[in-house]
Order: C-alpha cells, then structure tokens, then sequence
C-alpha cells in the first residue's frame, strides 16, 4: 500500500490522510456504504500533497450531497455551527434551547449581582437541584481553541456569583455550577484547569460521549444553517426571526412562509427538516 499524502489540518499542521477517518466519518452521518466506498474513491484520486482539510470536507460534502441533502447536512454541522455568527448571540439561544432539553428552565443573556460587581452571563439554567451559569466560547474559525484564560475567567465570575447567592434564602436548595461551551475545542491546559477547579467544559468533541457534537446528533438538535435546501441569505432570515432549530420548523412548518420559495423548494426543505428531525412527515 502506497504511503497517503501529507494534508494541512485547520491549525496548519501536517498529517497523513487517512481514508479510515474520511469514511468513519461518512458513517457517522449515515451514508451507505456504496456512497461511501465512492466518495472515498473519488478523493483519494483527487487529493494532492498540502491540500488543507477545508477543502477535502468541501469535496466530499458535494459528492455526498448528490446521495441525500439530509446526509449532507449532518456531515456539515461543524461549519453549520460556525455559520451562526458572526456574533455568538444565536449560538447562546442554541445552547439555551439544548440545555433547556434536559429538563432546565434557561435564561439567555441575564444580567446577575455578583458578590462585588454584576456580571452577564450567557445561559441561566434551573433544574434538577441546580443553577448553572453557562459562558458560551463562539469560534467562525475552526483553528481557534478556548485557551487556560477562559476558564480562569469564567471560575472567578462564577465564584463572584456564588457567594452573593448563597447568602440569599430564596436560593438556599440550589447547588451551583459553572459551564463553558464552546463550538471548536480547548486546550489541554484548559481541560486540566477545568477539572481541578469544578467548572464543566463541553466542546465540539469533549468529553467522550457528551460532547456538542454528541448531543446535538443524539437529540436532532440540527441548527438551521445545517440545511441544504435553502441559502445563506434565507438561514439568516430564519435566525433574524427566532427560529435556530430544524426542529422549530418540523413542529411548525408554517415559519418557512416567510422565505417567500416556490412549492417544490418549500417541499424538498420540509422533507430535508423531516430528515434531520424524524418529523412525522413533511407537511405540505
């Protein structure tokens, strides 16, 4: 077997392209296996020394878009996420609304008194025993990691808010903890910091099994700039009017009216939203 070419990850590193990671994670998203046997075929006929691994996903996103949009969409989720900007203000709702899934009560953008100063803190979640004050890290750019500062930070805010509330009867039952989301990753100091000092980090890919990306497949929480049936000028309408999920528009299709599409466009995005979220069925 013929060594595989150097390719330039986001971070500008070099490694060897691996077919296997290329096909695990077509599989991941649910192709079959002729497509992947295919698509896996085609760019390694296609690559060359020093491409970057933006433009292998590119690639491969368009060959597999040829199999089913649902497929596709799932494959871009990383950049669907970054395609939430270019503030972090709807990826805090995003987070909200997932949290909000686990049974809490959430509160974007709050302002809180902290023991000596106030403090905005992204999501405010109650539930289960438990306030949680969540500080979401947006990255548009998939080199960028959320270094040791931000937990730092954020243990020191969260610290502030602590000691003002314990102090308040009306939270006396309530356990607190910090959180810090991050749709790309943190470093391993950060990692570290965050474990000694009790904050609870999640990224694209930590931890194992209840990572962003994890929770977001396991739940179908598929934001909008996932779709592939519409464009960026419409997912920006959407987000302008409140609606981040694909499961807002698969419980109420009638919000896609104010795209203004044709009825074979709004028909292949409701079997696109359909897809993605297990509606029942496309509604007409």
């Amino acid at each position: 077997m013929s060594k595989q070419p150097l390719i330039t990850k986001a971070s500008g590193e070099k490694e060897l392209f691996s077919p296997e990671k290329l096909e695990n994670s077509l599989k991941r998203v649910g192709a079959g296996k002729d497509a992947i046997a295919h698509i896996s075929d085609e760019i390694s006929n296609w690559l060359e020394s020093g491409v970057s691994t933006k433009k292998i996903y590119r690639q491969a996103f368009r060959l597999l878009k040829k199999y089913r949009n649902g497929t596709a969409a799932r494959y871009k989720l990383k950049k669907a996420i970054m395609e939430m900007g270019p503030t972090g203000y709807p990826f805090e709702h995003f987070v909200g609304q997932l949290i909000n899934h686990y049974g809490y009560e959430t509160v974007v953008g709050q302002e809180i008194e902290g023991q000596c100063v106030k403090h905005e803190v992204d999501v405010v979640a109650t539930g289960n025993g438990r306030q949680i004050f969540v500080e979401c890290k947006f990255y548009n750019s998939q080199g960028k990691q959320a270094n040791v500062r931000v937990p730092l930070y954020i243990r020191s805010r969260v610290d502030d808010i602590v000691k003002k509330r314990e102090a308040l009867p009306e939270f006396a039952r309530l356990k607190f903890q910090g959180w810090i989301v991050t749709n790309t990753r943190f470093t391993s100091d950060a990692i570290d910091y965050g474990k000694c000092a009790g904050l609870h980090l999640v990224s694209w890919d930590y931890p194992t099994g209840h990572s962003l990306r994890d929770m977001i497949e396991k739940e179908q929480f598929f934001p909008v700039t996932a779709l592939t049936s519409i464009n960026k000028q419409q997912k920006k309408m959407l987000l302008d009017a409140g609606i981040v999920l694909c499961r807002q528009i698969c419980h109420d299709p009638g919000v896609v009216d104010k795209l203004e599409i044709t009825p074979q466009k709004r028909e292949k995005l409701l079997e696109e939203v359909s897809d993605l979220c297990s509606c029942d069925k496309p509604h007409n």
